[in-house]
């Protein structure tokens, strides 16, 4: 039987096996097995496509035809890959020289093998579910994907960035969504060295299918005074003279904004009530209706605790009441046994929001699964990544969706951002400050609301408070920094570019026709542009091309692009406000809005300045983001140490997603009352309060943890977040966080050599422990220490008046503080010194590192003179790249490296040829080489004089 070809990668049409009726038809690039269905909903038809020797992509359907519709993150692939295929009994198998795909003929379930056929992973019997559903006319599939375990000790990561403080996501659930904080990329490493990129837009869930359910379909309930079928609440105002309120309720779900009354009610929460300033408890006892784990999600804004049992299991949590945060706890109950439930609110503003919900117990047999849920797509597609090393999974995983871009050099540097800097003195005021105390800056920010007002979306400057912006950014480049500026996909209904996308068809309307106005001033009614039509992508280029880019903006702030259209709505809502797409209703493209709109801005820049290179910052992110110059940051995080915390398990599970590069806000974006009070207190001489005293500490640490990711950047809310404006020269959080930005600058050279790893090597710069350690099973679950590139190992320090910490170092190598060069073996757990000044790091030995000057800006001064430092112990090799910084020559080949090798027995470090070239290049420079030993500790220090090496671009070999 003949079929017609389908697939967006195939060249020609079908091959056909050599035995027909066999139930399987061989492809160009690799083969469909037909599977006899018993029901309509069953699979039909299995594809392999071979995209690379360790790639393959499976789809299933149970239609007679695959889709033709073309993925939205994975590239056209070139290249081609020789392939056999074989028949054996019941199963038809796809070979490459190192991956074998396992396809039966009567199940139609896969498994994979290396090429000895040693088991990689399986899909699970009966494990592929397929439920019909349709959306504004469009029809489509619920669909499951579920694979069996592969053993004990196998770990999880990636999923893209989440902000409950999860690590390894084995046995654990998580929602896709995308939301401010919250960043969905449906990619999965394991620590047995595959991947599995799960190719849906929808909403979608890993582990558990199900949705958290209210407490009352869980638990039977019984309120404080014993009664059944609810908690009691108990509302206690904080003006005296308003009432208190008791009532019974049958479910803790006060999560989101009733749609029809705007920003003025939360569901289910009591119609007049005063929140602010009020404390709310809700408490009774729960009854579980069955035994075994059950696994919690709390929803919180204001300061919230949870105890079960008579158990604090929710220590205090904080977040601002506009933008609440998900936190997952659980517990073993027993069938039948009536715990007591309590949960102490104290909500932090007029509108706040609570929630408390659950699942069911699931057998850990069946949790530890690798299991996938869509919400809406038209058929499985899953592509599965194989590789000798983690990396090399990271590595399939852009082959499919696109290469890393170098980012500009200068975007390696320092960024200095507020919510806002209200007019050009203040932007000006500030760089100019930052040059005077001699702080190293190389990027300043202005964020939103630079326009009137009345008009977001117009893409012009307030002419009031910011005169002549082409002379303000022309000043900015005086001062040898860049400025990036905020640019929203969202437009006020009186602005012309509004009208020019709506008379397309190009707004999504619900916003406006539902009169939803945000909270600027009186409230102004808009929505956002449909990114998904490649013509509205287009002309949002072109209106940013017209209005910011004559001004000679260098970096592009693209906010909100989860698309927030309305904060604190139900996810159906979210769905309603940001749809129909121009691909179809935004239930099934729910997730790639931030992909399609990078894809405007990076288009757009290289379609008029083709050779410069874009810079673009977005807060939502998914699969396929890197292939557009753009970096991620983790949303408007709060101000407190859990939070900071947070960031760490964040942004290495981001990094394992496949995206290199990611910032947060250094101190947190939403900051507690008590800090913005303590401000005001303050007197003449900066003396602290008790909040303000802990304010600086919490700067302190996260700027430590901030120098060692792969941007370095600081914003947020008042109070200002310049260093002078959070302590004064002198002060320790003043001398360590100038300490660490000028550590960063000498790291330069190190750095923008693992930027350019991250485009030819396929390399992640923020690593978790796994990554380089894999073999070790002690890092599986370590998830707040990383590596910092091959050498650096960094332990933030996350706890107030912490002044040591716990630091494991990895087994099979040695390690050198960085600070005193002092020697620990590898392979164990110690408590190691974290004075208020420094944070804990090591260097692995073997590592080469090499630093340049003390510069204010990253291009201030060649790197004519390279201190490069050699740890002993073991064998170890670096290689330098170099480039222009500044364009995309490099994709032309115009670059030099310079490989450095050490050899430990012999004592020898052989500086290599420099290979390549480009405009600018230095051809002579000095190395001053140090090395570290076991028995002669060195701390870093570039005054410190070693082997001077006079370097040409010729070989050299250095005899310690």
């Amino acid at each position: 039987m003949k079929l017609k070809n389908t697939s967006v990668y195939l060249l020609t049409g079908w091959m056909f096996a050599a035995c027909a009726g066999s139930g399987f038809q061989k492809t160009e690039n690799g083969v469909i097995v037909e599977v006899v269905q018993q029901r309509p909903t069953d699979v039909r038809k299995v594809r392999l496509e071979v995209m690379g020797e360790k790639l393959i992509h499976v789809s299933a359907t149970p239609e007679r035809e695959f889709s033709k519709e073309p993925s939205l993150i994975v590239v056209s692939q070139q290249r081609k890959t020789d392939f056999k295929v074989e028949e054996q009994g019941d199963e038809v198998i796809v070979k490459t020289a190192e991956l074998h795909a396992i396809v039966s003929k009567t199940t139609g379930e896969v498994r994979f093998t290396n090429a000895a056929g040693d088991p990689i992973l399986a899909e699970d019997s009966n494990g592929r579910t397929f439920t019909p559903v349709e959306v504004e006319g469009t029809k489509g599939y619920s669909v499951r994907q579920v694979f069996q375990s592969a053993g004990e000790d196998e770990a999880f990561y990636g999923l893209g960035q989440h902000q409950a403080d999860e690590f390894n996501y084995k046995g654990k659930n998580e929602e896709l969504f995308q939301y401010n904080t919250k960043v969905s990329v449906p990619f999965i490493v394991s620590n047995k060295k595959y991947g599995v990129l799960w190719d849906s837009y929808s909403l979608c869930r890993f582990g558990n299918p199900c949705d958290y359910s209210q407490l009352g379909d869980v638990f039977k309930l019984y309120d404080k005074n014993g009664k059944a079928g609810a908690l009691t609440g108990t509302y206690i105002p904080g003006d005296k003279n308003a009432e208190i309120l008791v009532r019974r309720e049958d479910s803790l779900y006060f999560e989101h904004l009733d749609r029809d009354a705007h920003l003025s009610k939360v569901v289910n929460l009591p119609d007049g009530f005063p929140f602010m300033g009020a404390h709310v408890t809700y408490e009774g006892e729960i009854e579980p209706l069955e035994t075994g784990l059950f696994r919690f999600i709390l929803y919180y804004a204001g300061y919230t605790k949870v105890y079960i049992d008579n158990q604090l299991v929710v220590p205090e949590r904080w977040r601002t009441a506009w933008n609440p945060n998900n936190y997952k706890f659980a517990v073993n109950l027993q069938a039948g046994k009536r715990v007591p439930l309590k949960i102490e609110w104290e909500p932090d503003g007029y509108v706040s929001y609570c929630g408390l919900r659950a699942l069911k117990p699931v057998e850990d047999e069946e949790q530890n699964k690798l299991s996938w849920w869509s919400e809406m797509q038209n058929e499985i597609n899953y592509y599965f990544v194989y590789g000798d090393t983690m990396d090399e999974v990271i590595s399939g995983y852009r082959t499919l969706t696109g290469k890393s871009q170098i980012m500009p050099k200068w975007a390696m540097g320092y960024w200095q951002s507020r919510e806002k800097y209200n007019t050009r003195d203040e932007v000006l005021s500030v760089l100019k400050e930052f040059r005077e105390r001699r702080i190293p800056i190389d990027n300043i920010v202005i964020d939103w609301l630079h326009w009137k007002q009345d008009a977001w979306g117009s893409h012009e400057f307030d002419p009031e408070r910011f005169p002549d912006p082409k002379g303000m950014v022309d000043s900015i480049h005086d001062m040898h920094a860049r400025v990036m500026v905020s640019v929203w996909p969202k437009f006020y209904v009186t602005t012309e570019h509004y009208k020019e996308f709506d008379e397309k068809g190009w707004m999504y309307r619900q916003a406006v026709k539902d009169s939803i106005r945000d909270w600027v001033g009186p409230g102004y009614l808009g929505s956002f542009y449909d990114a998904y039509s490649a013509d509205a992508r287009k002309l949002f280029w072109k209106q940013i091309q017209d209005h910011y880019y004559p001004l000679g903006i260098d970096a592009w702030w693209m906010d909100a692009s989860e698309p927030n259209v309305r904060d604190c709505t139900d996810i159906q809502y979210r769905k309603d406000l940001s749809g129909p797409t121009a691909l179809g209703p935004s239930a099934k493209f729910f997730n790639t809005y931030a992909l399609m709109n990078a894809e405007a801005i990076y288009d757009g820049q290289r379609s008029v300045e083709p050779n410069k290179r874009v810079f673009l910052l977005t807060r939502s992110g998914f699969a396929g983001l890197q292939r557009y110059s753009t970096a991620t940051w983790s949303g408007d995080i709060a101000t407190r140490w859990e939070d900071m915390k947070a960031q760490i398990s964040a942004g290495l599970n981001f990094a394992v997603s496949g995206i290199p590069y990611w910032t947060m806000d250094i101190g947190g974006f939403c900051v507690e009352s008590r800090y913005v009070a303590g401000q005001k207190v303050l007197d003449e001489t900066g003396r602290e309060n008790a909040d303000y005293k802990e304010w600086r500490e919490l700067n302190t640490r996260w700027y430590q943890f901030g120098a060692f990711c792969p941007l370095f950047r600081a914003h947020g809310q008042y109070p200002f977040r310049e260093v002078w404006n959070i302590a004064p020269e002198g002060h320790p959080c003043y001398n360590s966080i100038v300490y660490y930005t000028k550590l960063r600058y000498n790291m330069m050279p190190y750095i923008y050599s693992l930027a350019g790893m991250t485009h030819f090597n396929d390399y992640t710069i923020m690593r978790p422990l796994v990554m380089d350690f894999t073999e070790d099973a002690n890092v599986n679950d370590i998830g707040d220490q990383f590596m910092f590139g091959p050498a650096l190992m960094a332990a933030p320090v996350y706890e107030y008046g912490a002044r040591s910490r716990e630091v494991y170092f990895p087994a099979g190598c040695g390690w050198y503080d960085f600070y005193s060069g002092s020697y620990v073996e590898g392979g164990r757990k110690l408590t190691v010194d974290a004075p208020y000044e420094r944070i804990p790091l090591y260097v692995r030995a073997g590592a080469i590192v090499p630093y340049g000057p003390d510069m204010q800006y990253s291009n201030e001064k060649p790197d004519s003179e390279i201190t490069l430092y050699v740890y002993a112990g073991q064998d170890g090799a670096f290689t330098l790249y170099e480039d222009e910084g500044v364009n995309y020559n490099y994709e032309k080949g115009k670059y030099t490296i310079i490989p450095f090798i050490y050899n430990d027995a012999e004592g020898t470090l052989t500086i290599g040829d420099r290979k390549g070239e480009y405009s600018g290049m230095l051809k002579e420079r000095i190395f001053n080489v140090v090395k570290v030993e076991k028995n002669k500790a060195q701390a870093f220090d570039l005054k410190v004089k070693g082997t001077v090496v006079r370097y040409d671009g010729k070989a050299q070999r250095v005899k310690f």
